[in-house]
């Protein structure tokens, strides 16, 4: 009896094993940073230089809302997962600082036109303005946010965004310099002021922030 029992319970181990190998999915791990997508060499999350105007932001999920405001026919107040919950798309992008520097990543995320579109975008807007936690700000034009499927990015290289890169939601804002690229964002405002200048546009950088272009004002 007790050789047979021990008959089935290898086989049992051996079914178990079996099926573990020709798995047709496996099961993903987190934290596991991806360094190449589909033939391309991926820069490192901490290839980054830290840059911002008050440090890393630690933003609590608990008490998070993304608000999208201003020249809208209804304010949100999203969750996280409210965000998240739409389709989602990836792309490899390539971050340029004007300190010198770049990064290329595999961004995920939603885009920023499927979420105006659920508030309503009312006709005299111009302009999306990016609000952030640590009180950043940058602007980029509403045709170019639409024409190039602008994304509000939650992971880079398969890896949930870690405060240090703008959890929980970065911009991702390909053709134009780093400071276009809000971290930590907290609220999407419409505008009809196509000159609405950002912190560092503010301050002489140029308001375009394309990459064709010069980078501070004339």
């Amino acid at each position: 009896m007790l050789k047979r029992s021990n008959v089935i319970l290898s086989l049992l181990l051996v079914g178990l094993v079996l099926v573990a190998c020709t798995s047709s999915k496996p099961a993903a791990l987190e934290g596991v940073e991806i360094r190449e997508y589909e033939g391309e060499k991926l820069s490192s999350i901490n290839d980054f230089r830290e840059n911002s105007i008050a440090g890393p932001q630690q933003v609590s999920l608990e008490d998070y809302k993304l608000e999208i405001t201003g020249l809208v026919n209804e304010t949100q107040a999203l969750t996280y997962e409210q965000v998240l919950d739409r389709k989602q798309y990836s792309k490899v992008v390539t971050l340029y600082c004007v300190e010198g520097w770049d990064a290329t990543i595999l961004w995920e995320g939603v885009l920023i036109e499927d979420l105006l579109n659920q508030a309503g975008v009312q006709d005299d807007a111009v302009t999306v303005i990016f609000h952030a936690a640590d009180g950043y700000t940058s602007s980029l034009p509403l045709d170019y946010v639409r024409q190039n499927k602008i994304m509000l990015a939650y992971k880079m290289n398969g890896v949930q965004l870690p405060p240090e890169r703008g959890f929980p939601f970065q911009v991702v804002a390909e053709s134009k310099w780093g400071y276009k690229w809000v971290k930590w964002v907290t609220q999407i405002e419409l505008s009809d002021d196509p000159d609405y200048r950002g912190y560092w546009e503010r301050r002489g950088y140029n308001n375009d922030g394309d990459l064709s272009g010069p980078i501070f004002e004339r």
